[in-house]
């Protein structure tokens, strides 16, 4: 009873935690992050505002905060009485502090002005709240729980060095591209570069101000596009087609690739306010993606290794 009460606690922060970055990328392309005034944790001066657009899009967004504060209390409590796992409890932890992190930086936000490489900043650290709820969700599904079953075991292939090294630096540099696209977005910068795949009918446009924001973060979004397509032809070349490193090595290119292609709807929906706003949410939904499946190579890249690593312990004894 107490397991599954675990497990769907779990499952809830994470479905929930996307629905907070997903929030909070609606309230920066709906410029509502003011829609509570400069107040926080009241909202213009009221537990429950009176209602406008932006007024409901902001205070939702901190009642949702709100909900994924208390899920992960619960399963962080659920983890230490229940599970004990090492890896759970980092995952639980990471996501509490983030999730801290996150909403210390929202609340300065609203009360102090704070410059768009500040507030850029709010996005990467929502993503890393979101990956360590999904990596915890994740050990929990049938499969996680067969996986880890059979790690203790019989230990899977580990990943060559050179490999492990690809998936981090990967990772680290995707978050860097995303940082950027925050940055573009708080600049208020996304029409820019009018036109895709030329900037303004260009090549290489003139490098300043909005253009030069965006063309930067188009260079990165195609450098990091090039990177993952690398990673999984190592993969492919390390490990059988059914492995789960060279599956989501895949996985992380498809989402890459349309991630590029949501990047161009993007550019193409500028000043066309229903649709701009479908392109922005959809590019989030493939961030998420994205960097969540490249976090759970992270954690299988180290998980297979000491697995090998504690199975050679065993046989020397």
């Amino acid at each position: 009873m107490k397991f599954q009460a675990l497990k769907w606690s779990a499952y809830g922060s994470a479905i929930v935690m996307f629905i907070v970055v997903l929030m909070g990328a609606l309230v920066t392309k709906t410029d509502s992050g003011l829609g509570c005034g400069r107040e926080w944790p009241l909202c213009n001066g009221k537990f429950v505002p009176e209602y406008t657009i932006s007024t409901m899009i902001e205070y939702s967004h901190r009642a949702v905060t709100g909900v994924i504060v208390l899920l992960l209390l619960a399963a962080a409590i659920l983890v230490w009485r229940v599970d004990k796992r090492r890896d759970a409890k980092r995952f639980v932890g990471g996501a509490i502090f983030f999730t801290f992190l996150q909403a210390v930086l929202g609340a300065m936000a609203v009360v102090w002005p704070q410059s768009p490489l500040i507030l850029a900043s709010h996005f990467g650290l929502s993503l890393l709240a979101f990956a360590c709820t999904l990596l915890l969700a994740m050990l929990y599904t049938r499969r996680g729980q067969t996986a880890a079953k059979e790690e203790a075991v019989r230990p899977s292939m580990p990943s060559p060095p050179l490999f492990r090294a690809a998936v981090w630096l990967s990772t680290v540099y995707s978050l860097v591209v995303i940082y950027l696209g925050a940055y573009v977005r708080h600049m208020k910068s996304t029409g820019g570069c009018l036109g895709w795949p030329l900037c303004n009918g260009e090549l290489i446009p003139e490098l300043s101000g909005a253009t030069g924001i965006v063309f930067m973060h188009r260079v990165a979004a195609a450098l990091l596009f090039i990177v993952l397509l690398l990673l999984f032809q190592m993969a492919r070349r390390s490990f059988p087609a059914e492995h789960r490193l060279t599956a989501n090595a895949r996985n992380a290119f498809i989402l890459v690739t349309l991630q590029v292609i949501s990047g161009a709807f993007v550019t193409w929906t500028v000043g066309i306010s229903g649709w701009g706003l479908l392109a922005a949410l959809a590019h989030t939904v493939l961030v998420c993606g994205l960097f969540g499946v490249l976090s759970y190579l992270c954690v299988a890249t180290l998980s297979s290794q000491r697995a090998v690593v504690l199975q050679t312990q065993r046989s020397t004894v």
